[in-house]
């Protein structure tokens, strides 16, 4: 039979004002090694061991020379950033108004001095049990929230996620005045690839012109699949003078592909309309997707395989629906 895992080591912070309490606590984790024990004589003092160390479960006094337990109890559950922590408190008043009180102030156990070593054990053991779950929670929490903003067939953000990042990154652009593109990309044809070889085809199509905008993406920037066969990339720090150059870099290496469907070795392509500004100034996420979203019709006019661009300057420059104060989705 397979001997069982170790646990892994859990950070318990220790702060009482008492050096007897201190040792007394250490002295019960010492024998367990799955314990790393950090020491604190006071609330401030405790404050910064948990913002350095990071501790996932505190037993604190209540009574403090600078400040009680309840009021570092409550700056922990106050702190921003950090992960859960279970945290048990300690005192030598047995009255239960007192456990009410330090239950409702954000801890979640209540322990009388003097304590039994081993019940301290047993309460910090349900801490560990506690921290363990929420921690599980927290990482199929991620999973979810992941799987929220990221398209199922290529893998790469949806447009919940792409609008998210694009949004800062236009706050950042108005502040600072580096330029911002919205680059849609539109397969050529799309649907005769489904109907001639079948939707099995279509979605390996997907997928390559998925790899070829991710492999072409820098890490500062972001590509991802709005529906369909549309895909957006939102590029910062490029000029006006150089963005239709990229982009074209993206057409040209798609275009040089070849798939082979059905006994057959099949070539295709893809249109581009890009929008975007230069100048510091303040646009909506939906203001520049309308924009592209005109560039990609004119490019599909002008006989698809090609790019078109505009930099958008004034209120001028956006379509008749943005003007008239219409704002519909494109």
């Amino acid at each position: 039979m397979d001997s069982p895992q170790p646990q892994p080591t859990l950070k318990v912070l220790v702060v009482d004002d008492s050096a007897v309490y201190r040792r007394q606590v250490s002295q019960a984790l010492a024998y367990h090694p799955s314990y790393e024990t950090f020491l604190a004589c006071n609330g401030e003092e405790a404050l910064s061991i948990y913002r350095e160390k990071v501790p996932s479960i505190v037993v604190t006094d209540w009574m403090m020379p600078d400040f009680s337990g309840i009021e570092l109890c409550q700056r922990i559950r106050a702190e921003k950033g950090l992960p859960f922590a279970y945290v048990i408190m300690m005192t030598s008043n047995t009255d239960k108004g007192r456990a009410a009180q330090a239950l409702e102030a954000g801890a979640d156990d209540y322990i009388a001095k003097p304590f039994d070593g081993s019940e301290l054990l047993a309460r910090i053991g349900a801490g560990r049990r506690m921290v363990e779950l929420h921690r599980k929670l927290q990482s199929k929490n991620a999973k979810l929230e992941e799987q929220a903003r990221t398209d199922v067939l290529t893998g790469l953000p949806n447009r919940r996620a792409i609008e998210e990042w694009a949004n800062k990154q236009l706050e950042g652009a108005s502040r600072h005045g580096f330029p911002i593109w919205m680059v849609l990309g539109d397969l050529d044809c799309f649907k005769q690839v489904n109907d001639t070889f079948g939707h099995a085809a279509g979605d390996a199509v997907l997928r390559t012109f998925a790899e070829t905008l991710k492999h072409g993406t820098r890490a500062s920037d972001i590509c991802g699949r709005l529906g369909g066969d549309e895909f957006l990339t939102v590029m910062t720090h490029v000029s006006a003078e150089n963005i239709e150059l990229t982009v074209n870099r993206f057409r040209e290496q798609f275009a040089s592909l070849s798939f082979p469907f059905s006994g057959q070795s099949i070539s295709l392509t893809a249109t581009f309309g890009v929008a975007g500004i230069e100048s510091g100034q303040r646009w909506e996420f939906s203001e520049l997707l309308c924009n592209a979203d005109e560039m990609l019709y004119e490019a599909k006019r002008a006989g698809r395989n090609c790019v078109r661009v505009r930099l958008v300057k004034t209120v001028e420059d956006l379509p008749e629906q943005w003007k008239s104060g219409i704002r519909n989705d494109c």
